[in-house]
């Protein structure tokens, strides 16, 4: 992790300066140790899933939105108690000693419906709550501009053990089983706690802001505080509603995979193998435009830009679906959908928290993660099978989610254009604050070339 040996080739393909080099690949390690463990699991998920029956799904939806319900204030009460360096480690090894717990339970053979129902929850809450404590973690160690340089390479981590993931599955269970696979996802949990310790460590020597404190510092507020504070933000509500618009039109999609996979792909085995390929393709696509696109792409059009391609894209694909919905259309928008959610919306969303304070990095994001986002998945869902119980079809649907997704472009655009104003009020509170804050010219290295002052906006000036 030495800046001293970084190889000449990610001086390239990252404009990042030399004291951030550490954490930025420390935070790699982070991302891909954890997507690794999730897409162990993310398969067999999805398998229990159809196993369980497709009219069950709406079920599964709200049984992991109304667990998110339950597990939000829980999760305001410790973070409000306990410092970032002791809060983050905590979560990963609650979820760890979860996994342990399913793989008894799967092994013992107790109850085998309930449990496969129960864990298809439980890695729905599991996915949501790592990812979302992993960026707001990453919003509060980087500044603005730091994110718009390093987030689309760091992101690459999470890509990287998301092909990793599959990998493993795919090799591993047909020899040892499903459920043996559940102690190495543990595992992998534990080494993305050990990037946590390394990370918190270099915060506390270079804090992104000094005013919001070191890692040893409780977040502090109420256990509802992220809820109170989403709702009385009007940009914190535009997150909402661009969170809710992607959910509803991301489960529209997923039940559309599940309805025509189940009658074109009968057997188990076969549509376990189109998982993980369909996986497999997303996360590929996902790390060539994390390494050598997203980074480029918000650094030159800004963040209002990449928050409005996915759902442009949405409007082609769902079109697309309405005149032909079969099962090769449906994977090729599947797989350029989730590779433009992972590798440019998720990261550009991420940038919009860098401007707000640790309450709301923590816990109104949390909140927007766990119950906005699953609660989109309860409602669509169930409005999925509404529509099909009046006899509107699957092209019918996919029409219908055309107007939704230019209005989610929108909300996108008009997101960039408020993050931009904020960021601006926020340096210059900053500096009032902080006087020592000033802007420098510390080199920024990207090959051989030299680039010299950096804007408040994160832009290099190339001399």
């Amino acid at each position: 992790m030495s800046a001293s040996v970084t190889p000449p080739l990610l001086l390239r393909l990252v404009q990042v300066r030399r004291e951030e080099i550490a954490a930025m690949l420390w935070s790699f390690s982070y991302f891909f140790w954890l997507l690794c463990s999730y897409y162990v699991l993310r398969p067999i998920r999805d398998e229990m899933g159809i196993q369980g029956g497709v009219g069950n799904l709406p079920w599964l939806f709200t049984g992991t939105f109304l667990t998110m319900v339950a597990a939000v204030p829980l999760f305001g009460w410790v973070s409000s108690r306990f410092p970032r360096r002791k809060l983050l480690p905590m979560v990963y090894l609650f979820f760890a000693a979860n996994v342990l717990l399913f793989y008894a339970l799967l092994e013992s053979g107790i109850a085998p419906a309930r449990t496969a129902q129960a864990f298809f929850i439980w890695v729905s809450v599991f996915n949501l709550f790592v990812v979302s404590v992993f960026w707001s973690f990453m919003a509060d160690l980087f500044r603005n501009e730091q994110a718009r340089r390093l987030f689309g390479f760091i992101s690459a981590g999470g890509s990287t053990g998301a092909l990793a993931g599959p990998i493993v599955t795919a090799t591993l269970a047909p020899a040892i089983g499903p459920a043996n696979l559940l102690p190495l996802s543990a595992v992998m949990l534990l080494a993305a706690v050990l990037c946590i310790y390394r990370l918190a460590a270099w915060a506390d020597r270079n804090p992104a802001n000094p005013l919001l404190g070191k890692s040893a510092d409780a977040i502090g507020g109420g256990i509802f505080g992220g809820v109170t504070l989403a709702l009385k933000s009007p940009y914190l509500l535009g997150i909402c509603v661009y969170v809710l618009l992607g959910t509803l039109l991301g489960t529209f999609l997923y039940f559309h995979q599940a309805n025509i996979i189940a009658v074109d792909v009968p057997s188990s085995g076969e549509r376990t193998a189109l998982f993980a390929k369909i996986d497999f393709a997303v996360n590929a696509l996902t790390f060539i435009c994390q390494v050598f696109v997203v980074g480029r792409l918000v650094g030159r059009f800004g963040v209002g830009f990449a928050l409005t391609l996915l759902p442009m894209v949405a409007v082609a694909g769902f079109f697309a679906i309405g005149l032909m919905p079969t099962l090769t259309v449906l994977v090729v928008f599947q797989v350029i959908r989730r590779a433009g959610e992972y590798a440019i919306a998720r990261p550009a969303r991420e940038i919009l928290f860098t401007v707000l304070n640790r309450e709301e990095k923590y816990k109104s994001k949390n909140f927007i993660d766990t119950v906005v986002f699953r609660g989109g998945d309860a409602v669509s869902g169930w409005l999925f099978e509404g529509l099909r119980m009046v006899g509107v079809g699957f092209a019918g649907i996919a029409f219908a989610a055309v107007p939704i997704a230019l209005l989610w472009a929108g909300t996108g655009w008009w997101l960039g254009r408020n993050q931009d104003e904020l960021h601006i009020k926020s340096q210059r509170r900053r500096r009032t604050d902080d006087p020592s804050a000033q802007p420098t010219a510390a080199p920024v290295y990207a090959g051989n070339r030299r680039v010299g002052d950096v804007g408040d906006d994160g832009a290099p000036v190339v001399r």
